[in-house]
């Protein structure tokens, strides 16, 4: 009988969260250095393809049963670098007039959920994704991809700002419906 060796099991959909979090420093060095030519536009394509292996590595693994322990949780840990990676580049970056406290609005979030779902982990229960989160999660992304690409058109400017504010509306929404949904697990137990 085969001993099953101890460690992480690398199946594909691990190798694609992996491979989205090697894309961060990559992603964050055209959106920081612009004299790295077309910077934006390597930067959106970077950006993109890890929205995509997003996508991908949580339909794969769920077709194939292929979930396991580390991606449930390099998965939303990726994700969460993924966007606080792009934040904090749109602050160091003027021209995109994007607020500090938007950023630390959504990265307070990112915390407090990651914090909530370690309680919840810890009292066994597994706290499922709502609609909130996942329409906060595509304005994020939607807001994300334009600024990266930071159009010089003035109407894309206005749909910037609006999208800024829509995600952290959706945002703040999210965490109070989260929150408010699994309540009990912030309760004391004796």
């Amino acid at each position: 009988m085969r001993k099953k060796r101890a460690g992480v099991e690398m199946n594909l959909p691990n190798k694609i969260t992996v491979l989205r979090v090697i894309l961060i420093p990559f992603f964050v060095i055209c959106m920081l250095v612009e004299q790295i030519p077309f910077h934006n536009t390597i930067a959106g394509g970077i950006f993109v393809a890890a929205c995509i292996t997003d996508a991908l590595d949580g339909h794969i693994a769920r077709k194939y049963n292929l979930i396991t322990n580390f991606g449930k949780f390099m998965d939303p840990l990726a994700d969460k670098l993924l966007v606080c990676a792009a934040l904090i580049c749109f602050v160091a970056m003027p021209q995109l007039h994007f607020p500090a406290w938007v950023a630390i609005v959504i990265i307070s979030r990112e915390f407090a959920i990651s914090g909530f779902r370690l309680v919840a982990s810890d009292n066994g229960v597994v706290i499922a994704a709502s609609y909130w989160g996942k329409f906060k999660t595509i304005s994020q992304m939607l807001m994300s991809i334009l600024l990266i690409f930071d159009f010089p058109w003035k109407p894309i400017f206005y749909v910037e700002q609006g999208l800024i504010y829509l995600a952290t509306l959706l945002t703040v929404v999210s965490l109070v419906d989260y929150i408010y949904k699994n309540r009990a697990v912030l309760k004391e137990t004796k």
